[in-house]
């Protein structure tokens, strides 16, 4: 190539054909030395690099899906590091809705509804981002994603490969590809021991819906059990639980039975009671979830009363349902 420098064979070649001298030691030591500086940076670039990638490696952050086939994710609404507000969503079943060709129905499960096939985790990308029901997902709660459980829900979620079990709060839509049945968030993720895996067989458990006041993640949290038993709310047998955290501190029998729970009055201090009112329920984007992705009018409007999921119980047992 014209203006290439020539290789060093054909410098040595050049320099016995025109009788000019070869080139001093110390110059060959000079650019011996720069080469291994040279040689020395690219080194230390390729092993951070290294160290980059198993670093991300080792997150295995699966819940994350391309926006070319899914559309924009929602709004981040709180950047990393600052606080997420907890609460401030709304009681959301929803219309027929479609994702990537595919068609969900969400609707009101039975308490006891069961689930069994593979969970992933999603976590930093979607952090701060406004979930299915309004509120913000946060990687550091007790959370979780289904596609069609009424938001937000309690629902127990075992892993089965070491029968951890927890309860979590189901608060957003998704998973939306590769058969999976729940994603949850990371910090359920490394509680159920799968998060350095990325996916995990669980059997999931409806266990009703959930208050949509304040916030219930170390009261969720403290419901972990890793001795193969069935998660319950403290304070509660593992076949009754009231889905409040106030509800929780009173003065309920913990071992009353299913008909007891579900007609003990409560007291009217115990829970913050919304207003009834009509929801749009046609957006069911999860936080991470397309904006204004297709969604076919299969129901007509629904009007939640507030005064009917101020309780719910849970089933210790059910037979397994299919995925």
């Amino acid at each position: 190539m014209r203006g290439a420098r020539p290789s060093a064979p054909d410098t040595l070649s050049a320099s016995t054909d025109t009788g000019l001298a070869p080139p001093s030691s110390s110059f060959a030591i000079r650019a011996t030395r720069l080469g291994c500086v040279a040689l020395a940076g690219l080194f230390l670039a390729n092993c951070a690099n290294d160290q980059v990638a198993r670093r991300g490696g080792k997150s295995k952050e699966i819940g994350a899906f391309p926006q070319s086939k899914y559309g924009p994710a929602s709004p981040r609404v709180v950047a990393d590091g600052q606080d997420v507000p907890k609460g401030g969503g709304r009681q959301l079943i929803g219309k027929t809705y479609a994702v990537a060709g595919k068609r969900y129905t969400p609707y009101d499960k039975p308490v006891g509804y069961t689930a069994v096939g593979t969970a992933s985790w999603y976590g930093e990308a979607f952090h701060g981002r406004k979930t299915a029901n309004g509120e913000v997902y946060d990687r550091h709660g007790i959370s979780a994603a289904h596609p069609t459980m009424p938001l937000p829900a309690y629902a127990r979620v075992t892993n089965m490969l070491n029968n951890r079990s927890i309860i979590v709060r189901v608060n957003d839509r998704g998973p939306y590809h590769g058969g999976r049945v729940m994603d949850v968030s990371q910090q359920t993720a490394e509680a159920l021991a799968f998060r350095h895996l990325g996916t995990a067989r669980i059997k999931l458990e409806y266990l009703g819906q959930a208050s949509l006041a304040g916030s219930d993640d170390k009261l969720l949290l403290a419901t972990l059990r890793t001795d193969g038993q069935p998660a319950a709310i403290p304070g509660t047998s593992a076949r009754t639980m009231v889905a409040s955290a106030a509800a929780v501190a009173s003065s309920r029998s913990p071992s009353a039975d299913l008909d007891e729970a579900q007609s003990a009055p409560v007291a009217e201090a115990e829970v913050t009671r919304p207003v009834a009112q009509t929801y749009n329920t046609a957006s069911t984007s999860r936080a991470y979830a397309p904006q204004g992705y297709s969604t076919a009018s299969a129901e007509p409007l629904r009007t939640i009363d507030p005064g009917t999921a101020v309780a719910a119980s849970l089933v210790s047992t059910s037979s397994v349902g299919g995925v």
